[in-house]
């Protein structure tokens, strides 16, 4: 009875048993940036293609700052040139006397991968790769990542450059962490949510109806209409070497929940790595985060969170602003399970003077603190870094007080303390 007991399906532990085949992979909400899943989520590896997110960051980010637009053209340069007649390497051919624009450029990168069209991106933006490569590392800084090493904007081994690197060693390649790519895709995902217009393209021409055309079938098979077509899919980005293995961030969503996973250096059940273990994993991994996980609300938004329904303010015309929660607290949680959830408030000690007061005046909305989600056991639900805590604002405005009526709140206050010191003087007689 208790090996029946075991085998059954309520007495299965579902996490406890689920893997997958991968050097290391990690699941995540896409909204909350919740972590569902995750193995070896911070071993540096390497990560090919996957390089190319950071390369789409910095060209989106480019574009929106004005600084660049999609219909500015590039001269193709001698690298460019070299690199791209490759075709052992995923390229569209680029002729030496011919100008591209941005769109088309982007558009081969982020839907075939295409390495001599992201050098090309590069050198627009930054005038060359090697600057590009200063702009990659800093901007993985300044999105919280923490173990990651760029060495080019393609994610290539630096030896499939043609003697042209210029950055790092002469067989070195880009190296991230799990949870690094998993955290650029989320930064990428929330702040340029149209790179998924085009990256989710299955299939499109290179310079259709003239003599360069090329027929690119997007590397990530999972899209619709594809070989692994998967239900749901809407991006990301592949990738492979020799060294990095077979790669892959995927995002999916159905009924409006979320998904982005990534799996590093993935493997047949047998240990060996090849195009489709990476799509079979990260199904098996997909399908774990749709099938295992519903969402449980804490606080709505909008809410007080008992006990820390107020903070007291100095210098006001309110002695006290009340707080809130500025979104919706929820996590997801394994199907059946009946873990009880509750939060911890942390308030931001930089707003705070010695006695755990806000200064007047406080805008209406500041935000004075974040919301931790525990277990029952009193573990915390764990997240991605870059995607915080949900916060709490003030509900009001509170405006300085006048300077009478400070005035009058010393006196009051010196005769209040003079009063206690008397009563206390007299009954330390008796």
């Amino acid at each position: 009875m208790l090996l029946i007991s075991l085998l059954t399906p309520s007495g299965m532990k579902v996490n406890a048993a689920f893997d997958v085949n991968a050097s290391a992979a990690i699941l995540i909400d896409a909204d909350t940036g919740q972590i569902l899943y995750e193995k070896n989520g911070n071993k540096l590896l390497g990560v090919a293609s996957m390089s190319k997110m950071m390369t789409e960051y910095l060209l989106l980010e480019a574009v929106k700052e004005g600084k660049i637009g999609f219909d500015d053209t590039y001269q193709v340069s001698d690298y460019v040139y070299t690199v791209s007649q490759d075709r052992s390497l995923s390229n569209v051919p680029l002729r030496a006397d011919e100008t591209y624009n941005m769109q088309e450029l982007y558009e081969a990168m982020t839907i075939y991968s295409a390495n001599a069209a992201t050098i090309a991106i590069a050198e627009k933006i930054a005038g060359s790769e090697a600057e590009f490569v200063k702009k990659m590392n800093e901007k993985a800084k300044e999105l919280g990542l923490e173990q990651y090493k760029f060495v080019n904007a393609t994610g290539l081994n630096n030896k499939d450059l043609k003697g042209h690197h210029s950055t790092g060693g002469e067989t070195d390649e880009n190296m991230m962490s799990g949870r690094d790519v998993a955290t650029l895709a989320y930064r990428l995902m929330k702040d340029y949510p149209e790179v998924l217009e085009t990256a989710g393209i299955p299939k499109k021409k290179f310079r259709e109806g003239t003599d360069d055309e090329i027929a690119m079938e997007n590397w990530n098979w999972m899209l619709p209409s594809l070989v692994f077509e998967y239900e749901g899919m809407t991006g990301l980005k592949t990738g492979t070497t020799d060294f990095a293995g077979y790669c892959f961030t995927g995002t999916a969503e159905r009924n409006g929940q979320k998904l982005i996973a990534v799996v590093m250096d993935a493997t047949s059940a047998n240990g060996e790595g090849t195009y489709n273990a990476r799509f079979v994993e990260m199904k098996k991994l997909l399908d774990y985060g749709f099938g295992q996980f519903e969402r449980k609300e804490i606080v709505a938004a909008g809410n007080q969170v008992k006990g820390n329904e107020t903070l007291p303010v100095q210098k006001g015309k309110e002695k006290e602003v009340t707080i809130q929660t500025k979104s919706d607290i929820a996590v997801w949680a394994q199907k059946g399970s009946k873990t009880k959830y509750k939060v911890n408030v942390v308030l931001n000690s930089s707003d705070l003077d010695e006695n755990g007061k806000l200064t007047a005046p406080v805008k209406k909305g500041k935000v004075v603190g974040s919301v931790v989600v525990k277990d029952d056991q009193g573990k915390a639900v764990s997240f991605l870094k870059a995607a915080g805590q949900a916060q709490l604002e003030t509900v009001e405005k509170v405006e300085k007080a006048n300077w009478f009526t400070l005035s009058m709140r010393a006196i009051g206050g010196g005769i209040a303390s003079g009063w206690n010191w008397i009563v206390d003087k007299v009954t330390g007689w008796f």
